[in-house]
């Protein structure tokens, strides 16, 4: 192995790409709920760009929405980020698992973020239009 490839992947930027049965749809839900519009179009796709990371939407006929986070955003004010978005119509999920309890949509997850020096995180997730898990974390310093 070159030393060089290594790092090969920390040196890229990560895409994220999502499903979408129908594209129409997942735009109104982006724009309407999210707020985002996107910064290209291509038949077939959507690209929308946020705090300088690009995800895709593409139109799919078979690929089945995820049953974990597929995309996130970190946020400063997670009360702030939830009401937000609820006061657009998103609705949050409520999750009752062993070690991971939402109470009003948002939980608090111990040792994530540990390379901010951070000792959690506290999230909150919800389904795009096309039933893509999408969630919003704030790291607990």
């Amino acid at each position: 192995m070159n030393a060089d490839d290594s790092n090969v992947l920390a040196r890229a930027r990560a895409a994220t790409r999502l499903p979408a049965q129908d594209l129409d749809r997942a735009r109104r839900f982006y724009s309407e709920q999210l707020g985002l519009e996107p910064v290209d179009e291509r038949p077939g796709g959507l690209l929308y760009r946020c705090g300088g990371v690009d995800f895709a939407l593409f139109q799919s006929a078979g690929a089945s929405p995820g049953t974990f986070t597929q995309m996130g955003w970190e946020v400063d004010d997670i009360e702030t980020a939830v009401a937000a978005l609820k006061r657009r119509g998103v609705v949050f999920e409520e999750v009752d698992l062993p070690g991971l309890r939402t109470r009003a949509g948002i939980a608090e997850i111990d040792g994530n973020y540990p390379s901010k020096g951070a000792r959690g995180e506290r999230g909150a997730w919800f389904r795009d239009s096309e039933g893509n898990m999408l969630g919003i974390g704030q790291p607990v310093v």
